[in-house]
């Protein structure tokens, strides 16, 4: 589900080690149609120039929780080697703990900007829970079939909205209809740690979700 920004200049080329090749090579995955349709000039220059100023940190107009009980946290956008991918809204319960992202019920929303299919955000999903702690192979294969089964094709405009039940399971919903869930309570904690554990590859948008500081 989730892509990552590389907007650092370096002195000098640097070689990758197999996991930054592995990331790369499923950036790709997920963002070939969009770098094909730049090629074919269905983006103008002007738009590819344009900066997107931050989001403001405000909940968003006339939209209560999707929840009951829960709070606004903050909101980002993720752009990956200049294009825009999705934005992201948090919501959290009484008891959340930014320090400890399972704490507490959460909901987070997912607006895309462009179009993936189930299984690339599948197959993203399991690799970047990998960061927080080893998944065994077999393991990662029944979670990406299960998410897989769980999710639709998306659209720049779809919003997927997912619900942290903890010590149960990840919920998904879109605006009109649920979606089903994972049953799985380390599924659910690792799945949201995505976006909220310290070892997110997305550590600004983190920050922006969770209301916190961003480092410089």
């Amino acid at each position: 589900m989730s892509a990552h920004s590389s907007n650092r200049l370096l002195a000098q080329p640097q070689p990758l080690v197999p996991e930054q090749n592995q990331r790369r090579a499923l950036l790709r995955q997920l963002l070939l149609p969009a770098a094909a349709a730049v090629c074919a000039g269905s983006w103008s220059r002007a738009a590819l120039a344009q900066t997107q100023a931050p989001l403001s940190n405000e909940p968003p107009a006339g939209e209560p929780s999707p929840v009951p009980g829960l709070r606004w946290s903050g909101q980002g956008l993720l752009r990956v080697w200049g294009f825009e991918v999705y934005r992201a809204r948090l919501w959290v319960g009484p008891r959340f703990n930014p320090a400890d992202h399972a704490s507490d019920a959460l909901a987070l929303e997912l607006e895309y900007l462009r179009a993936f299919s189930a299984a690339s955000i599948a197959s993203r999903s399991i690799e970047e829970m990998r960061r927080q702690q080893p998944i065994a192979p077999d393991q990662g294969e029944r979670w990406q079939r299960a998410l897989q089964a769980v999710l639709p094709d998306v659209r720049a405009g779809d919003r997927l909205l997912g619900l942290y039940r903890p010590g149960q399971a990840a919920q998904f919903r879109q605006p009109n209809r649920a979606l089903g869930e994972v049953p799985d309570p380390l599924f659910a904690r690792l799945f949201f740690g995505i976006w909220l554990a310290p070892t997110t590859s997305e550590p600004g948008l983190r920050a922006a979700l969770l209301g916190l500081p961003a480092r410089g």
